[in-house]
């Protein structure tokens, strides 16, 4: 880890072990907005993480960002800090000056047809983009007659119809008919649906990991504090072989994030390789959700089904992740194809990452 890494995960740290508890979670997921929490992390420049500085960014390396990414993660942040440091990286590669305030993006899907007229009107609909109505802008990718543009979209021109994800945040259904951008610019060569998909992608497989490390650590506490029969449940060979898995799993999946942003670092998240390791990651950390989320649940027995218990702040928002950009088999399906697309020969080499 870098010193500038360092410092950027201590301080967001120190802003969610503050500012982020249950009571401000489940508030949240009631519809109130945590205006404390967002305006400290806009303050610190966090929420423009990725972007240029010219523009009003912060202008942090991107693999400095995955790791405010899983830190974000690991306190089930629920303000949209992962949608606007995305919409900043879009935005930023046409050039366009940031606004103010919470952000997100679309498409969130592939093929979702998102279209620019020849009048400057956008049309299409697009289903479940996180945050949607909570936020001021939309940074979107769109089709035009010249090609793939990047557009900046006011939130509250759009028609919105409310739908909530499985971690009780906003997962919006937006109609674009009609709507006007505030700025539209050509995306570069590259960037399409499919890096942009990436992107969202890693940064959800990073959320993961940090989401599957705070249930280990949660998992561990409670196994301790919890007696059954005379002595911590920890003692019993049945936990501890539960938990080694989770650990394991938690393991894994860090590794899988550390490799994904990596990669993106060294490629600006444009290429192939780099859309490969994006399918890898969130390939391996969508298993390891599932497998950690059912042995965290078991370790805390009945307590951990509870509203009650912030244990599902995790794990809800872990499963809302996994499935969200594409779950693990979709992007096994994707690795497949790459690879078969690589023909034969190239088998090993590209496994293998080199040329």
């Amino acid at each position: 880890m870098s010193s500038d890494e360092n410092l950027i995960v201590d301080a967001a740290a120190r802003i969610f072990g503050d500012l982020v508890s249950p009571s401000l979670i489940n508030d949240a997921e009631a519809g109130i907005w945590p205006s404390e929490l967002w305006a400290m992390l806009e303050e610190s420049g966090l929420t423009l993480a990725w972007g240029n500085e010219t523009l009003g960014g912060a202008g942090i390396e991107v693999i400095d960002g995955f790791s405010l990414l899983r830190e974000a993660g690991r306190h089930s942040v629920p303000v949209p800090l992962a949608e606007t440091m995305l919409a900043s990286w879009l935005l930023g590669h046409a050039g366009v000056q940031y606004p103010a305030g919470p952000m997100t993006v679309a498409p969130t899907k592939i093929n979702s047809n998102i279209s620019l007229g020849p009048d400057g009107i956008l049309s299409g609909t697009v289903r479940d983009i996180p945050f949607a109505r909570v936020t001021e802008h939309i940074a979107v990718l769109a089709d035009s007659e010249a090609g793939k543009v990047i557009a900046l979209v006011k939130t509250s021109d759009c028609a919105l119809r409310e739908k909530k994800s499985i971690a009780g945040e906003p997962s919006d259904e937006v109609s674009f008919d009609g709507v006007k951008p505030v700025n539209v610019e050509p995306a570069p060569y590259g960037l399409d649906e499919q890096a942009l998909f990436a992107m969202g992608a890693a940064t959800r497989a990073v959320q993961i990991a940090g989401g599957l490390q705070k249930i280990l650590d949660q998992s561990v506490q409670y196994s301790v504090e919890r007696s059954q029969f005379g002595r911590p449940i920890a003692k019993f060979q049945a936990i501890q072989h539960g938990l080694a898995q989770l650990a394991g799993e938690a393991a894994a999946a860090g590794a899988a994030a550390d490799a994904v942003a990596e990669a993106i670092a060294a490629s600006g998240g444009l290429g192939v390789e780099a859309r490969a390791e994006v399918a890898a990651a969130k390939t391996r950390i969508g298993e390891a959700a599932t497998v950690g989320t059912a042995i965290a649940h078991q370790t805390h027995g009945a307590m951990g089904f509870t509203y009650e218990h912030s244990l599902h702040h995790a794990t809800r928002r872990i499963w809302a992740w996994r499935d969200e950009f594409g779950n693990e088999s979709y992007w096994a399906m994707e690795l497949g194809r790459m690879i078969a697309a690589e023909g034969a020969d190239n088998l090993w080499p590209f496994i293998a990452g080199k040329e």
